[in-house]
């Protein structure tokens, strides 16, 4: 029926997404993956890295955060995961129109496509070197970590704005600002 592994792998995908329960769901059995993603959105199951791409998609499917861990979640089980930092990472964002009229759009490691907003609001942390740290939320308490070259990519296109007194540099998308950090 199935040609090649991956398609068996990007079918249960599919059906993970389609198949979802709820979120509030606790399985009684717990255990730890021993699955990691690495800063970079990479992820490793037992130090190797998982290759296969729709692999990586099905388990980003299960992917739940509670508090400050993260957790692989089926009907069955609960697994822990180590995420280093977010368990996205951007790959582009596009900026498409001007002023309060503008919109953002985020593009993951696994190919989602995240518009900038209500629902999906970007912030900017101060990482303790002093760095900035720009994070877009996918909901459910995950996020997408931009990459220095998508957050300067931003910063080009950042207007001046004065906010509660201060200056600081931000960009629209439907119809929100967004700060970038403050000059």
């Amino acid at each position: 029926m199935y040609s090649n592994q991956d398609n068996i792998l990007q079918d249960l995908a599919q059906t993970a997404e389609r198949l979802s329960y709820s979120k509030d769901w606790q399985p009684t059995q717990h255990g730890d993956s021993e699955m990691r993603i690495a800063k970079n959105g990479v992820w490793f199951h037992q130090g190797g890295e998982i290759k296969r791409p729709a692999l990586v998609q099905l388990f980003s499917r299960l992917l739940r955060r509670e508090g400050e861990q993260y957790f692989l979640v089926t009907p069955v089980e609960k697994l822990s995961i180590v995420v280093e930092d977010a368990p996205f990472v951007s790959i582009n964002t596009d900026v498409q129109g001007q002023g309060s009229t503008q919109n953002l759009y985020v593009t993951t490691n696994l190919g989602d496509v995240v518009w900038v907003g209500p629902e999906h609001p970007l912030r900017v942390e101060i990482a303790s070197n002093g760095e900035p740290a720009p994070y877009v939320s996918i909901g459910e308490h995950l996020d997408v970590r931009l990459q220095r070259s998508d957050f300067y990519q931003l910063v080009d296109c950042a207007v001046e704005r004065v906010l509660d007194g201060q200056s600081v540099m931000g960009l629209w998308s439907q119809g929100e600002f967004y700060v970038l950090g403050a000059i």
